[in-house]
C-alpha cells in the first residue's frame, strides 16, 4: 500500500476511533464509529485487524438488542427525537444559561438524533427484514386476483 494512503487511512481510522470512544459516553453512535475506525485502522496497520471481528460482533449484538422489543424501539425513537429537539433549543439559544449554546452544539445534537434514528431503521431492517414478507398465492382466486 502506498505510504500516503496508509497515513490517510490511519489518520481517518484514529479519528473515528477516538470520536467513537467519546460517543460511548455522549449521545451518539459510539460503538459503530469504533467499528468504522477499527476497520480503517486495520487497513492501514495490519496488526489492528485482530480487533476488528470482536468489535464487529459487539456492534452487531448492540444493533440487534436495540430492536429486540417494541419498548426499546420506542425508547430509541424518543431519544432521537429528544436529541433533535435539544439541538433546536441549543441552536436557537431558547433557554438562557445553556452551556456551549449556539448552532455548533445544536447541529451536533441534531445530527446525533438523525444518526440514532437512521441506525434504528438500519438495525430494524437488518434484524427483522426490509419489508413484510408476502404470503405465496395458495389458490385459484389468489392467482386471478379475487
Amino acid at each position: 500500500m502506498h505510504p500516503a494512503k496508509r497515513i490517510l487511512l490511519g489518520t481517518a481510522g484514529g479519528l473515528l476511533l477516538l470520536l467513537g470512544v467519546l460517543l460511548l459516553v455522549l449521545p451518539g453512535p459510539g460503538l459503530l464509529l469504533v467499528l468504522a475506525g477499527t476497520v480503517l485502522l486495520a487497513r492501514a496497520v495490519p496488526a489492528v485487524a485482530r480487533f476488528e471481528e470482536p468489535v464487529r460482533t459487539r456492534a452487531t449484538q448492540a444493533a440487534e438488542a436495540s430492536v429486540a422489543s417494541a419498548l426499546r424501539i420506542a425508547g430509541t425513537v424518543l431519544t432521537g427525537l429528544a436529541l433533535i429537539g435539544a439541538g433546536a433549543v441549543w441552536g436557537a439559544r431558547a433557554v438562557d444559561g445553556l452551556p456551549f449554546a449556539g448552532w455548533s452544539t445544536g447541529l451536533s445534537l441534531i445530527l446525533s438524533g438523525l444518526i440514532v434514528l437512521g441506525l434504528l431503521v438500519w438495525s430494524h431492517r437488518r434484524v427483522h427484514g426490509g419489508r413484510a414478507k408476502r404470503r405465496p398465492a395458495t389458490g385459484r382466486a389468489d392467482r386471478e386476483g379475487r
